[in-house]
């Protein structure tokens, strides 16, 4: 009967305790408000009385009965609120925005949370103490590119742990995890917001010109990176110091009645705001394919592979969060499947060019500039897209532009070693021989055949250079590729000449000159005055034309003038060596031999330079 007495006493005292904090007329300030002295002695007479109540009358599936509990509940649930929303640390989200590049010892930083927690923990025989067990150790771990934030101090996260324990402890585990992520879920989106993360919906993105959604995606890549690693890191961490070891109902269902028992509290804060930045990427993935995207694509899917160790840390291993890694997975998947069909695309654009007005001059054409910018930031690529694109081009894609039969049969994909090659490198190759084969069309505007074989010097000569100036290119398309190249590049400067100059040369040939009986020299004069004329015309015609036509590297300009002029010269002084005494001697000479041959090697300086003529001052031969 002492006995009992005894224990009906203490339950009086305990619940005594209890009831002189009931909620609904509190006006003595909160248990857990950081200070020491009375106030923490208070709040573990209070944790006590709750423990012995417990124990006396343990919680049935609707929770405890006992009217004196149920204040307490409440108090805790006020408790737990008042401790999340007014002892959490500023965030600093200026250092989040620096995991970028990352470099951290990830599991040295555990260690070292989980010896502070430890340290500033008490003991208690009965485990009623303020701060029991945060410090012990489990399965949780970290990858090295995780920088976890301490989001409360140490003393803060004790009373959490206290208070959530009697919650779950009375049968209170769901209030509790609703408690905690009406305080902790606003806290996440605002650190989204600070890093940058916007709030768009799928169409949203899709609606956004190309410019401003590459800005975009740089600055989601930064936040993503500083989001995972920093602030959803950081979150797990608190969940399992707060809930690792308290009998908490998963959010799952109960499939995942095994799962760790701090996956439910850690769902429902971030699952929302993992969910909506990675929607992002996931508008992105599904969006409209062009050419110009292909680069930011690859950004984008590179660093999600870079943060998807990360997410499977973070998220694969909880039951209740798992999905966001599935998504995160199935996101970097479709991004693959969008850079193989951007490269599609792209192969298919450069065949199906439609311009077809000629580019002044016979210059470069912007599709041969944009075309081999294009395939040099591809290389630059190689090592993404070497894993990503494991396919040769495919012998359907091999077929002329529609409305264009006319056009010469288009060739196959003659590779010279292609089990050797990756299929990047085919494709890339692939790229330039539809390059070609849309440039020889366009070659055929031109009304000038020499025009047409200078365009397509100019710009098969552009194309050997840019890959020759691409260390990455020129690896891929390989020397044997590049060799042809090169060789059609001088077969087209070969073509010029021949079509542009031998009229000029043949001028200056004997054949027609001479005749024969009578007392004549043998040199019909007004054939060769004929021939003189003929030569300066053809001469000042060329001279007028082919100066207004381009050739836009240097070199290759000058190189093309030494060749012309190694054939020109020689073959114009052994003319007027041979000839020049039968029109000097005779009438009028100066409408005949119009130039030296130093004026033909001044007026060479004009060619190619994409204007008109300069005047010269010529020094006539016969003056």
């Amino acid at each position: 009967m002492e006995l009992e007495a005894s224990a009906a006493a203490e339950l009086e005292a305990a619940e005594r305790v209890l009831m002189r904090w009931d909620s609904a007329g509190d006006e003595q300030g909160m248990l857990f408000d950081g200070s020491g002295g009375d106030r923490r002695e208070e709040a573990e007479r209070f944790l006590r009385a709750v423990d012995y109540i417990c124990r006396l009358a343990p919680p049935q599936s609707a929770g405890c009965a006992c009217a004196s509990l149920q204040v307490a509940m409440a108090r805790l649930e006020d408790e737990l609120r008042h401790v999340l929303a007014g002892r959490a640390l500023d965030l600093e989200i200026e250092a989040l925005a620096g995991l970028s590049s990352l470099s951290m010892s990830g599991g040295d930083r555990r260690n070292s949370d989980a010896t502070e927690a430890s340290s500033a923990a008490g003991d208690d025989d009965d485990g009623g103490s303020v701060s029991s067990s945060v410090g012990r150790r489990s399965s949780y771990r970290s990858l090295p590119s995780i920088r976890e934030i301490d989001l409360y101090p140490a003393d803060a996260i004790s009373d959490l742990h206290a208070i959530a324990s009697r919650l779950a402890a009375a049968g209170y585990a769901r209030e509790c995890v609703q408690v905690y992520a009406s305080v902790r879920k606003p806290a996440v989106d605002s650190a989204l917001r600070r890093l940058g993360v916007e709030k768009l919906s799928i169409g949203d993105v899709q609606r956004l010109e190309w410019d401003a959604l590459e800005a975009k995606i740089r600055r989601w890549i930064r936040a993503a990176r500083a989001a995972v690693r920093g602030v959803f890191a950081s979150e797990r961490r608190l969940c399992f110091h707060i809930f690792h070891d308290l009998p908490l109902c998963s959010s799952a269902g109960a499939g995942a009645a095994a799962a760790p028992t701090h996956d439910a509290p850690f769902a429902e804060v971030v699952k929302g705001a993992a969910l909506q930045l990675f929607g992002f990427a996931e508008a992105i993935s599904i969006g409209r394919r062009s050419p110009e995207k292909l680069f930011k694509i690859i950004d984008l899917h590179d660093a999600l592979s870079d943060l998807l160790p990360d997410i499977s840390d973070i998220f694969a291993a909880s039951k209740a969060a798992e999905s966001i890694y599935v998504q995160a997975a199935e996101i970097r998947s479709r991004l693959a499947d969008a850079v193989r069909g951007i490269l599609s695309e792209f192969e298919n654009a450069v065949l199906r060019d439609p311009s077809k007005t000629p580019v002044p001059g016979g210059t470069i054409h912007p599709l041969t500039r944009y075309v081999m910018n294009y395939s040099s930031l591809i290389s630059d690529y190689k090592a993404t897209l070497s894993e990503l694109i494991i396919s040769r081009p495919s012998a359907s894609s091999r077929i002329p532009a529609e409305g264009n039969e006319a056009a010469p049969a288009f060739p196959d994909l003659d590779l010279p070693d292609p089990d050797s090659q990756l299929p990047l490198a085919s494709h890339l190759i692939w790229i330039i021989v539809v390059l070609e084969h849309n440039l020889e069309s366009k070659a055929s505007l031109y009304k000038d055949a020499a025009l047409s074989h200078l365009f397509f010097m100019n710009n098969v000569h552009y194309i050997v250079h840019k890959v020759k100036d691409s260390a990455e290119l020129r690896g891929l398309i390989g020397d044997v590729y590049l060799r042809r190249l090169t060789g059609k590049f001088r077969q087209a400067a070969t073509s010029y000449q021949r079509t542009a100059w031998l009229k000029i040369l043949n001028c200056l040939k004997d054949e027609g000159l001479h005749v024969s009986g009578g007392f004549s020299s043998g040199i019909s004069k007004s054939a060769l005055r004929e021939r003189f004329k003929a030569f300066n015309a053809a001469f000042e015609e060329a001279h007028r034309i082919q100066s207004a036509w381009y050739v836009p590297d240097t070199q290759l300009r000058e190189e093309l003038r030494i060749s012309i002029s190694e054939k020109l010269l020689p073959a114009y002084r052994s003319f007027l060596g041979r000839f020049r005494h039968h029109i000097e001697n005779g009438r009028h000479p100066e409408l005949y031999i119009k130039y030296s041959v130093e004026d033909l090697e001044i007026a060479m300086a004009d060619f190619f330079e994409g204007a008109p003529p300069t005047p010269h001052n010529r020094r006539k031969s016969h003056g």
